[in-house]
C-alpha cells in the first residue's frame, strides 16, 4: 500500500498544552517561516516546527488562509475542538457589545432557580445581578469595589455551573492574603462543606476548590495545566491585576497559557487598569483570547475614553461604592515645605548644586540616580544613609542643634536628624496625637521599611502596631490594632497590607507618608478602612503628605493621570473624584522644635488619653 503523504501543516499543542504547535515538511520550511513572521510572539523550536502562545494563534487564525497547500492541513482533535471554543466564545462576546443577548442569557431573578440545593449564602442586590451577569457571559470580568463581595459572587457563578454540570471544580488564584476569604466564603455560603485547599507539593485529586498564589505560578505552571485538562475546571484570577503585564510578566504569561484550559474563565479585581489601557488588555485577553485585546484596543484608540467605557461595559460587571452605600471619603492633601538642610540636600540629588554641594557633587549624583531614591529623599534624606543595621531607625534630636555653615553638605546630611525633623513625621505626629486624644486609631501608610522602623520609634507614646514584608507577627500585629485600646496606629506599607484585610470597623484615619506610582497599590490601601459595612454616619478620613517641589508632586500628577482614566474606562465617577484632591495647610504648620518636644514628653508622660491633649 502507498505511504499516506506527510501533511504540509499539522497544528496541535506544543508539550505544555499552553501554545500552539505548527509543524510541516521540508518542501514548506520556507511557507512555515514566512506564516512565523506574522505572529511577534512565536519562535521556532527546531527546523521544521515552531511555537505560538495559544492567545496570539486564535487572534492571528485568518493567516492560515495563506498556507499554500490548505488540503494539506491538518488538526489534532483536541486542539482543534479548543480553537473552535474560543472562536464561539468570541463570537458571544462580540454579541454582547453590540447589544444582543445569549440564548443562555440569566435573570437576577432567576438566580435562585440555578444556584442549587447547596447553596444557602445571602447574595445582595448588587450581587445577584453581578452573578446573573457572569454567568450569562460564560466567562467574564467583575471590576466591582473592594468589599463589594467578589468572591461571594464568583462562588455563587462555581455553584451555578456545577449544578448545570459544565464544570466540576474550581482553581483560584490569589495572594495568600485572599486565601481567608475563600475558606470563610465557602463555609458560609454552601450547606455541605466544600473540600476547599491550598496548593501544596502535589496536586491533590479531590479538591472541590483549589488555591494556589501567584507568586508560584511559574514553577508550577505545566502541573496546573495537567489539573485543568483532567476535568472540567473553573479558573478564577483573585486580584487579577497582579497580571496586568501579561505575557511580559512571569505571572501574566502563565495565566494566558493557563488560561484556554479551562471550561469558565472569571477575573476579579477592583483596578482592572492601574496603568492605562494595556493592563485592561491583558486582562480581558486572559477572559477571551484572540479577542479581549481586539476589543479594548478599538474601543480606546479613538480617544473618547466615555464612548469607549460604553462599549466596553457589556463585558464586565462593576458594583461602584455609591451602590455599596457608603458614606463620603474626605481625602485631602497637605503639600510641605522642606526644612532648609532639607531642602539643600535634595536639590544636590537632582543637579540643583549650591556651593556646598559641588564639593560632594559625585556622592549627591550617585544618590539621584534611583527615583526609588528621590522618594525616599522627599520625606528625609537621612533615610538614604546606612545605619547599624539595615532598618535602623533615624532618631531626632529634640530641639535640633543649629546647623554649621562650614561643613561640607554630605557630611551634614548623615547626621541630618540632629539638625532637622523631617515635615512629614512632625505632620504625622501631630495627626495621630490628635486622633489618639479623640479615641480614634490611625493607620499611617509608609513605602520604605527604615521609614516604617523609624515611625515606630517616634509613635511610641502610642503603643505602634507595624507590619512591613519582615514581620514574623503579623496576625498578632493587626490583632493588638483592632483590640488594644492603647494601640492607637498601625504603620505599614501598602505592598505588604494592600489587600486582603478590612480594618474598616475600628479606624477611620488614615495618612500616608508617601506613594509610588501604582494607582492600583493606591486604590486598595484606601479601600482597606472604606468598605461595605460602615455606618453612614461615619467619617473617614485620608490625608496625604508631600513634599514641595519633589518627587512627590509628580507621583501625585501620575497618579491623578491614571486614575482618572481608569475612572473614566469604568464610568465611575468616585474613582475620577480621588484624580482631584483638595489642597490644604498643614495640620501642624504652627509646630515648631519646643511644640514637637512638649508634645512628646507629655506623650509620654500621660499617655495617649488625656484630656488636654
Amino acid at each position: 500500500m502507498p505511504e499516506t503523504a506527510a501533511p504540509s501543516l499539522a497544528l496541535g499543542f506544543d508539550i505544555s498544552r499552553t501554545r500552539a504547535l505548527l509543524r510541516t515538511v521540508p518542501e514548506h520550511k520556507a511557507e512555515l517561516a514566512q506564516l512565523l513572521s506574522r505572529f511577534p510572539e512565536g519562535r521556532m523550536v527546531d527546523l521544521l516546527a515552531a511555537t505560538v502562545p495559544f492567545d496570539d494563534f486564535v487572534a492571528g487564525i485568518e493567516v492560515l488562509a495563506t498556507w499554500p497547500d490548505p488540503e494539506g492541513v491538518v488538526w489534532d482533535a483536541s486542539f482543534q475542538t479548543l480553537v473552535e471554543e474560543m472562536l464561539d466564545t468570541a463570537e458571544s462576546a462580540a454579541q454582547f457589545l453590540t447589544g444582543g443577548t445569549d440564548e443562555d442569557s440569566l435573570s437576577a431573578d432567576d438566580l435562585d432557580d440555578v444556584l442549587g440545593d447547596r447553596w444557602w449564602g445571602d447574595l445582595t442586590t448588587f450581587q445577584r445581578r453581578d452573578a446573573a451577569r457572569l454567568l450569562s457571559l460564560r466567562h467574564g470580568a467583575n471590576f466591582s469595589v473592594p468589599g463589594a463581595g467578589k468572591t461571594r459572587v464568583a462562588l455563587a457563578v462555581f455553584s451555578a455551573l456545577r449544578e448545570r454540570g459544565e464544570v466540576s471544580r474550581l482553581l483560584v488564584v490569589s495572594p495568600k492574603s485572599a486565601y481567608e476569604a475563600w475558606h470563610y466564603e465557602s463555609g458560609v455560603c454552601f450547606s455541605r462543606p466544600l473540600d476547599i485547599q491550598v496548593l501544596g507539593s502535589r496536586m491533590p485529586d479531590s479538591a472541590d476548590i483549589l488555591l494556589v498564589n501567584y507568586e508560584r505560578l511559574g514553577r508550577l505552571q505545566f502541573g496546573l495545566a495537567d489539573w485543568l485538562n483532567a476535568v472540567p475546571t473553573m479558573l478564577v484570577l483573585d486580584e487579577a491585576h497582579r497580571m496586568k503585564l501579561g505575557g511580559a510578566g512571569v505571572y501574566g504569561a502563565v495565566c494566558l497559557a493557563l488560561g484556554p484550559l479551562s471550561r469558565r474563565r472569571l477575573i476579579l479585581t477592583g483596578t482592572p487598569a492601574p496603568n492605562g489601557a494595556k493592563d485592561l488588555e491583558n486582562l480581558l485577553s486572559f477572559v477571551w483570547p484572540g479577542h479581549g485585546r481586539r476589543v479594548v484596543t478599538q474601543a480606546i484608540d479613538g480617544g473618547d475614553l466615555a464612548q469607549a467605557s460604553r462599549a466596553l461595559r457589556p463585558l464586565y460587571t462593576r458594583t461602584t461604592k455609591q451602590e455599596l452605600g457608603l458614606p463620603p471619603v474626605d481625602l485631602r492633601l497637605r503639600m510641605l515645605p522642606m526644612p532648609p538642610l532639607h531642602r539643600e540636600i535634595y536639590d544636590a540629588m537632582v543637579g540643583r548644586f549650591t556651593a556646598r554641594a559641588e564639593a560632594s557633587r559625585s556622592d549627591f549624583d550617585r544618590l539621584g540616580k534611583a527615583v526609588l531614591r528621590l522618594l525616599m529623599a522627599a520625606t528625609s534624606p537621612a533615610l538614604l544613609v546606612e545605619g547599624a543595621t539595615r532598618y535602623e531607625p533615624l532618631s531626632f534630636q529634640v530641639s535640633p542643634l543649629d546647623i554649621p555653615e562650614d561643613d561640607q553638605l554630605f557630611a551634614l546630611m548623615r547626621k541630618l536628624p540632629s539638625y532637622e525633623v523631617p515635615p512629614k513625621y512632625e505632620e504625622a505626629l501631630s495627626i495621630v496625637a490628635t486622633n489618639a486624644a479623640e479615641g480614634r486609631k490611625t493607620l499611617v501608610w509608609a513605602s520604605f521599611v527604615r521609614s516604617i522602623t523609624t515611625l515606630e520609634h517616634l509613635f511610641e507614646p502610642y503603643h505602634p502596631a507595624v507590619v512591613h514584608g519582615g514581620t514574623v507577627d503579623r496576625d498578632e500585629q493587626l490583632r493588638r490594632f483592632r483590640e488594644d485600646p492603647d494601640c492607637s496606629v498601625l504603620i505599614s506599607n501598602p505592598a505588604t497590607l494592600g489587600e486582603g484585610i478590612s480594618l474598616h470597623h475600628v479606624c477611620h484615619d488614615a495618612v500616608y507618608i508617601d506613594r509610588d506610582f501604582q494607582a492600583g497599590r493606591f486604590l486598595q490601601s484606601l479601600d482597606r478602612i472604606h468598605r461595605l459595612g460602615l455606618p453612614l454616619d461615619t467619617v473617614t478620613r485620608i490625608t496625604i503628605l508631600a513634599s514641595e517641589g519633589t518627587a512627590d508632586e509628580v507621583v501625585a500628577m501620575r497618579l491623578a493621570e491614571k486614575l482618572d482614566f481608569m475612572g473614566r474606562i469604568l464610568d465611575d465617577p468616585s474613582v475620577q473624584i480621588l484624580s482631584d484632591l483638595e489642597e490644604e495647610p498643614a495640620f501642624a504648620a504652627g509646630m515648631d522644635a519646643g511644640d514637637l518636644q512638649a508634645l512628646l514628653k507629655h506623650a509620654r508622660h500621660t499617655g495617649t488619653r488625656s484630656p488636654g491633649f
